[in-house]
């Protein structure tokens, strides 16, 4: 049974004549009977009795009728999600993001996407780097967006910012308000990090060894699983911390904390897919909204 012949028996016996459906549905009189034709035979029920040249529905017709039009009706809205999910009427995307791009730099583009697209539900998971690239490896997210590089040959990235990384101290550490301090005096604090398998300890670890140093050499006297947890323990006296300009913007113009001059490098941003992931429209009108921005 195809839709094709539930709609042509549908116009017969709407008209209750096959050469008037016929002419309606742009057929030849003798595809519209064929169809009919192989329906009864293939379900051995008769659809029509056939009284002159009328023909009227039986009473297996007649149920017959209700049921196939309510999967024209069916098969009519899935048409229309499928072409509203093409025209960005319709849909969902879930994004993940690692700390710092979920809770700072993301949301307005959050936002920007949803003005432009409100039929589209957009979910967020946050995590680390580590936690989102498994992620968008299990397929539990369409869309990643990470603040370090990815071994993952099942997985696809693509750079869409750059973020500016910063040592910080509180007010009062020894180093607020220095104009310079060497690689051999970062030994000298206590330091406030990131977990192991966030991008920004990544970074900042990587750093240390262009310079000579191991994390070992540090004195870590936290690690914390978030961006404001170490800063509020930075604010508060525990120590330095290497962090993201987004993150301790507004503390620093409050005072409340001091940059320290270092030549940290830049760290990227990449959005991060699953190869073998059909991209929807979706995904893709978010992508060219980070190719924007």
């Amino acid at each position: 049974m195809t839709l094709e012949q539930l709609r042509i028996f549908v116009a017969v016996a709407e008209r209750e004549h096959v050469t008037r459906a016929a002419a309606d549905l742009n057929l030849t009189q003798s595809a519209t009977s064929a169809a009919i034709a192989a329906l009864e035979h293939r379900y051995d029920a008769r659809l029509f009795d056939r009284v002159g040249r009328r023909i009227e529905l039986t009473e297996a017709g007649r149920l017959f009728l209700i049921e196939a039009r309510g999967v024209l009706a069916r098969a009519a809205a899935a048409e229309t999600l499928l072409t509203d999910l093409a025209g960005l009427k319709r849909g969902a995307l879930s994004l993940a993001a690692s700390q710092t791009i979920g809770n700072y730099w993301l949301p307005p583009l959050m936002r920007r996407y949803q003005e432009r697209h409100p039929g589209i539900a957009l979910s967020l998971r946050i995590g680390n780097t580590e936690q989102v690239a498994n992620w968008i490896h299990e397929t539990s997210a369409d869309l990643g967006l990470i603040e370090g590089e990815i071994d993952d040959p099942a997985l696809g990235a693509a750079q869409v910012a750059e973020d500016e990384m910063m040592l910080v101290v509180g007010k009062d550490h020894p180093w607020a308000g220095r104009a310079a301090i060497q690689p051999a005096e970062l030994a000298d604090s206590p330091w406030v990090l990131r977990e192991p398998g966030s991008g920004t300890r990544s970074i900042f670890e990587g750093w240390l060894a262009t310079v000579g140093l191991s994390p070992r050499q540090l004195t870590i006297g936290m690690e914390l699983p978030s961006n404001e947890a170490v800063r509020s323990a930075v604010e508060a006296g525990a120590g330095a911390t290497v962090i993201s300009r987004l993150v301790v913007a507004t503390l620093l113009r409050a005072g409340n904390l001091a940059a320290v001059p270092l030549p940290l490098p830049k760290r990227r941003f990449y959005a991060l897919r699953h190869k073998e992931r059909h991209v929807t429209h979706a995904e893709r009108a978010f992508t060219t909204l980070l190719e924007e921005s």
